[in-house]
Parts: structure tokens; sequence; C-alpha cells
């Protein structure tokens, strides 16, 4: 069990310590010998849990859903479907694994790297609480959840790519996430749930703190 512990550590060190790499270089610039350095571990470790330079690109691509943090259940399902990007935006100032995967998924360096899943995956779970949304009245009756997921999930890439090629702080993002639903939202929620709607700079903080209370 201890070598399997210790295993898992060193998996998680080298991801982390990629993701770092990838997010100050991008793909094409990153070297290995940086990665191991930063890690702490040998070569022998890294191609133990990696094959090669792209698929520890690829596993970092893929922690960008997979290791999302799941937001407390709230009685609106649009608080819900804000949350999920408000809390995404609050991460990218602090979680060093998101913002390299985050990174690859935007860089054009690297054309052998698949990056459609987190695309797809961000997608099909806005969707997945925009049409609970839906069923419970909460959205007006023109408001199509298979054309508002995408929209926004294309929405927060945009936003990524602007404020890295404007040199930005990362804390932008909370600002602007909040700035895309309170003029998205009008136009798709029913009034009586818009008015109840936290879609304020800091609601990522707060709804993050009070999913890991829960889960803590």
């Amino acid at each position: 069990m201890a070598k399997q512990d210790r295993a898992i550590r060193t998996r998680q060190a080298i991801l982390e310590a990629a993701a770092t790499v990838f997010d100050e270089r991008g793909y094409e610039a990153a070297k290995l010998t940086d990665i191991l350095q930063l890690a702490q571990v040998t070569k022998g470790a890294l191609y133990f849990h990696f094959d090669s330079k792209e698929d520890l690109a690829h596993a970092v691509i893929d922690a960008q859903v997979s290791t999302a943090p799941t937001p407390m259940p709230q009685v609106s399902k649009m608080q819900e479907f804000v949350d999920i990007g408000m809390v995404f935006a609050h991460r990218l100032t602090h979680d060093g694994l998101l913002r390299g995967s985050v990174r690859l998924t935007l860089d054009q360096g690297g054309h052998e790297l698949n990056r459609s899943g987190p695309y797809r995956e961000w997608t099909d779970l806005n969707l997945r609480v925009l049409e609970e949304a839906k069923e419970r009245g909460e959205l007006l009756p023109h408001a199509d959840p298979e054309e508002v997921a995408p929209l926004v999930v294309g929405a927060y890439a945009g936003l990524n790519l602007m404020t890295q090629a404007l040199g930005s702080n990362r804390a932008d993002m909370d600002r602007w996430a909040s700035a895309l639903y309170r003029h998205v939202l009008p136009s798709i929620a029913v009034p009586a749930v818009l008015a109840m709607l936290d879609m304020e700079p800091g609601r990522g903080a707060r709804a993050l703190s009070a999913a890991e209370a829960a889960a803590g």
C-alpha cells in the first residue's frame, strides 16, 4: 500500500510540474529536463507513468475537468450553472494544474495534441445543468441549452486567450466571467430566477469554499 501511495504521489508531482512548465512555456518549448528538475524525480520515474512528452501533455489536458470540484447543489439550477464557470475562473488564480491544462488547450503549438476533450466535457457538464434548469422552468421558452452550453464554453476560451494576449492578471478572469453572465443570463433566465442569482466577482471563491467545507 505504501508503495502504491508513493507512486500516486510521484505521478501527481510530475503532473503538477509539467503543468507549471507548460503554462510558462507552451507545449513546444517545454523540456522534459525542466519538468524532471521541478518535480525532483528521475527520468525513469517519469517514463514509468508517461510514455512521452505528448502522453504527459494529454494527461495534463485530461485533468482539467476530471479534477474540477463539484459545486454545491443550489435551490436554483441556474445558480449551479453560474457556479461552474465562476469556480473555474477563481481556480485559475491558484490552481497550477488547471492553468497548465488551459494553456495546452488553447496553445496553437503541438499539432499532434488532441485538445477537444475539455471543450466537450465542459459543454456536456453545462448542458446537463441547463437541461435541468429548463425542466424546472428556470429558462425562458426560447432558450436552447444545446446552444447556450457551447456558447458559454467558447466565450471562456476567448476570454482566456484575450487575457493571455493582453498580459492580464489571471484574477481578471473572475471579473470577466461575472460580466459574461450578467450580460448573457438576462436573455435566457426567467426574471424571478435572475433576480436571485449571485453573479458578482468573488462568487467562485465563495462557492468553492462552501463545497470544500461540505466535503471536509
